[in-house]
């Protein structure tokens, strides 16, 4: 090996990236633009940021976050743990310390003498040259856009994303809230601000009439559809938000004994419990819109917000005309795309995706054939979709079970508890797992590890 890996962009999957090749003695070149140029979503020049929720979705065994989790964990994770390290308390979720998360992650990767960390734009991107991971992100800069269109000979294309308002705690009045968590799994992590019908129809009332951010002439609003904002759910009829993220069911308010109409949860930011974030109210409405509307609920009529919830552009590409299934470019191999970009969404698929793409491009430097994960696992579901879904309306796409191959058809006659079909599917993809973990070495580590609560 005579060069570094190069790696575009310290995000999460950047950094995940970085981490796996060390952890195989390969050498990296990391480049971030922050914060010598700034990008609309990020607030620090931190490694690893979480822009919109702090959320790692379901921890609950068995289900499909969980599943691709606990194979990241198995195949040596970094973010993944550092995850578990920062947790903060969110049910059957994990949530963690985005502060502390990103500080923790930056903190480790600038401190492996292997990692050359370089704070500069990179504009073009040398396709014969080193083995290159592009993990530039949703937000990618618009000179690196234009070389990856160079790359690709095909259009880019693109979503709108959300980012959900930030309350601040000492504001919230907590005689009119309960704690609460759905269907009462986990602890009472969530403050719950309780609507009755007429409450809730007068929200309802003044979102619909709320005015938006004007959108630019020459912007095309395409939302992605589990990313909406409120505003545009509520369009779709009075009730979506009672069946969404105002969902009273399994709710059950304890100083009253019934469900209320509807219900907005707000989710703590951080280990110091000082802010919480208003789950699933990402908008795209003027910032003095969102504080008249916020207040209307229960419990947020004082309410001091720290972050109001906005809009970004989120840049992808068509990775199943591009990429094959270890991440590479078809007509680039040296060339490989990971995170946000590379047609995955959420903060997990995009340290999945890192993890794989560091893995594979370590093999290339080090002259040896990438292995890609089976298609039974989580990981490999997620690989066989960004690289054979339907190329005319790709759009990026969270790790679910639909995505992992189903169990065979007698197995599915024989049983049909869905939560037993589930443990089944996870208790394979394991396995499997296994396998792939033995027979690419992906274990080969050479003392590199981040052990939680201590220096790095």
């Amino acid at each position: 090996m005579d060069k570094p890996v190069r790696i575009i962009g310290a995000g999460l999957a950047g950094s995940e990236a970085a981490w796996q090749c060390v952890r195989r003695g390969v050498a990296v070149e990391l480049f971030e633009m922050r914060p010598a140029r700034a990008t609309p979503a990020h607030q620090t020049p931190n490694f690893a940021e979480l822009v919109c929720s702090n959320s790692l979705k379901s921890d609950t065994e068995n289900t499909a976050p969980w599943l691709l989790k606990e194979e990241m964990r198995r195949a040596g994770s970094l973010l993944i743990e550092i995850a578990r390290a920062t947790a903060v308390p969110a049910g059957h979720a994990l949530a963690v310390d985005r502060e502390r998360f990103s500080e923790k992650v930056t903190e480790v990767i600038q401190a492996e003498p292997l990692i050359q960390v370089r704070r500069e734009e990179v504009t073009a991107i040398d396709e014969n040259g080193a083995v290159t991971i592009i993990a530039s992100g949703p937000l990618t800069s618009d000179a690196l856009s234009q070389d990856i269109l160079r790359l690709s000979g095909s259009q880019q294309l693109y979503f709108y994303d959300s980012i959900s308002p930030i309350v601040e705690a000492d504001s919230i009045d907590m005689s009119r809230v309960y704690l609460a968590a759905r269907y009462d799994k986990g602890t009472a992590d969530y403050i719950n601000c309780p609507m009755t019908r007429e409450e809730y129809d007068r929200f309802l009332d003044a979102l619909l009439e709320a005015q938006s951010v004007e959108a630019k002439d020459w912007e095309k609003l395409n939302y992605f559809e589990s990313c909406l904002p409120i505003e545009e759910i509520a369009r779709r009829g009075r009730d979506t938000l009672r069946f969404g993220p105002m969902k009273p069911v399994g709710l059950r308010d304890p100083q009253t004994g019934k469900t209320p109409y509807a219900v907005v949860q707000l989710r703590q930011e951080n280990l110091r419990a000082d802010s919480y974030n208003v789950v699933g109210f990402q908008n795209h409405l003027k910032f003095g819109e969102q504080a008249r509307i916020l207040r209307l609920i229960p419990g947020l009529e004082n309410a001091k917000f720290l972050r109001y919830g906005q809009i970004h552009r989120n840049t992808y590409i068509n990775s199943p005309t591009l990429l094959d299934k270890t991440l590479g470019m078809k007509q680039h191999p040296n060339v490989l795309f990971a995170g946000q970009i590379s047609g995955v969404e959420g903060y997990v698929e995009s340290i999945a995706t890192g993890l794989l793409a560091g893995i594979h491009a370590a093999a290339l430097a080090t002259k040896v054939k990438p292995i890609a994960p089976p298609r039974a696992t989580a990981l490999g579901a997620l690989m066989n979709y960004i690289c054979h879904a339907e190329a005319k309306n790709f759009q990026p796409a969270n790790i679910t079970f639909d995505l992992l191959l189903p169990l065979d058809e007698e197995t599915r006659r024989r049983i049909r508890d869905k939560k037993q079909r589930h443990a089944l599917v996870c208790e394979r993809a394991l396995a499997g797992l296994q396998v792939w973990l033995e027979k690419s070495a992906v274990r080969t580590a050479i003392g590199h590890h981040f052990a939680p609560g201590t220096p790095a």
